[in-house]
């Protein structure tokens, strides 16, 4: 049973999901469909040296479309990959862009779609609902199981100097259609496979607990945390395996939809800093303090209840009803799970200097998830967060 919404219901569904092994296949006659004739085709060298980005334009080509390559994503892109972006899709005079990568090409696309339409630069975009004139239509392709940046209508887009991520949520900036071919995950780096999945879990994991979650935010929690958890191990024994694959990548999509109807809370707050400080990457730095976000959550009674119904879609039937025991299940979970994906024990072996703790804590608790975390923070509760990450993790904790 769903537990309450803590707010009114007010969901509408902006993209189209297209989910199958060999589905990039219908990547051009899905662009004819949403009228684009002139395409930009985003990516990374990764994706290009894949040969993913050649069979994606081809697709493009074979369909008739004029298709012209931004290949030069960067991850955590900044407003200067943005910009160089957006000179590409003046230049070639495009009506549609294909986000083909990880969420750093999504929202490099994302973000050049909000200059080519609207104008003036990202930090007018930063906030909610500031784009005045409709986007060009966008096919997400997700080659990474993690962001599920594909069913999000925000872009993430870094300062050069500050490295602030300025979020830019706007409905418009949604993409037309979500293209998930699992076999497109199959090429990723076992360490690419781990970081991203990591990220993915927490994003299930988050969201099941925001203030602004809904019974709608809930479903999509649920079940993308039962895809990610059961298909994680074993696409890391086995990256061949397709199934495991196709589950991943329903489980980021799906999280990227809790994403859209709720939102995300201190873990996420608290990586962002670690991120921009000492180059930890993403998922990792998430990784890091999520069980020790858990733990803080958990004395929040509607928390600790979300929590202990995760847990028991890990256990067999009968497994107990107590919380408590739940949220130490789910905490142990959580932190095999870390294992699995090569996050470190703690902060300390991850390279982060003890001196900048009350410096992360103040810059965590300005993060826009923040305002959505179950329980409140303010400076001291990161501090001590930041503090018991520093520590080698303990169940016993």
């Amino acid at each position: 049973m769903l537990p309450p919404a803590p707010v009114p219901l007010d969901s509408q569904s902006r993209t189209r999901l297209v989910f199958g092994s060999g589905s990039l296949g219908r990547l051009g006659a899905l662009a004819r469909e949403v009228g684009m004739k002139r395409v930009l085709l985003v990516t990374d060298r990764g994706i290009v040296g894949a040969g993913h980005a050649d069979r994606a334009e081809a697709f493009l080509r074979a369909a008739g479309l004029v298709v012209a390559r931004f290949a030069d994503v960067r991850e955590n892109p900044t407003t200067l990959d943005v910009g160089s972006c957006l000179e590409m899709a003046r230049d070639e005079r495009i009506d549609g862009f294909v986000g083909l990568g990880g969420g750093s090409s999504m929202d490099t696309a994302k973000g050049a779609n909000f200059l080519l339409t609207n104008g003036g630069e990202m930090k007018d975009y930063w906030g909610v609902g500031k784009a005045t004139f409709p986007l060009l239509p966008l096919i997400a392709i997700p080659t990474t199981a993690g962001t599920g940046s594909e069913c999000q209508s925000a872009a993430l887009i870094a300062d050069p100097i500050s490295h602030q991520k300025m979020a830019c949520l706007d409905p418009k900036a949604a993409a037309r259609i979500a293209l998930l071919d699992p076999e497109l995950t199959v090429s990723m780096p076992q360490r690419v496979t781990a970081v991203t999945g990591v990220d993915a879990i927490a994003h299930a994991l988050e969201t099941a607990v925001t203030t602004r979650r809904t019974a709608i935010s809930s479903m999509y929690s649920r079940a993308a945390w039962g895809h990610l958890m059961s298909a994680f191990p074993l696409v890391l024994k086995n990256p061949a395996d397709l199934m495991a694959r196709a589950d991943m990548l329903l489980g980021s999509a799906m999280a990227g939809l809790a994403i859209e109807n709720s939102m995300l809370g201190a873990a996420h707050s608290m990586a962002n800093p670690l991120t921009a400080h000492f180059g930890i990457a993403h998922g990792i730095a998430v990784g890091l303090v999520l069980p020790h976000v858990i733990r803080f959550n958990a004395k929040s009674p509607e928390a600790r209840r979300e929590y202990s119904q995760l847990a028991a879609q890990l256990e067999s039937p009968g497994a107990g009803d107590d919380e408590e025991g739940g949220v130490h299940r789910l905490v142990h979970s959580v932190h095999i799970a870390m294992q699995l994906g090569g996050v470190p024990p703690d902060l300390r072996t991850a390279g982060v200097e003890e001196r900048l703790l009350p410096q992360l804590a103040v810059e965590a608790a300005q993060q826009w998830t923040a305002k959505f975390n179950p329980r409140s923070l303010n400076v001291a509760d990161f501090s001590d967060l930041y503090c018991a990450a520093f520590q080698p993790f303990s169940m016993q904790a």
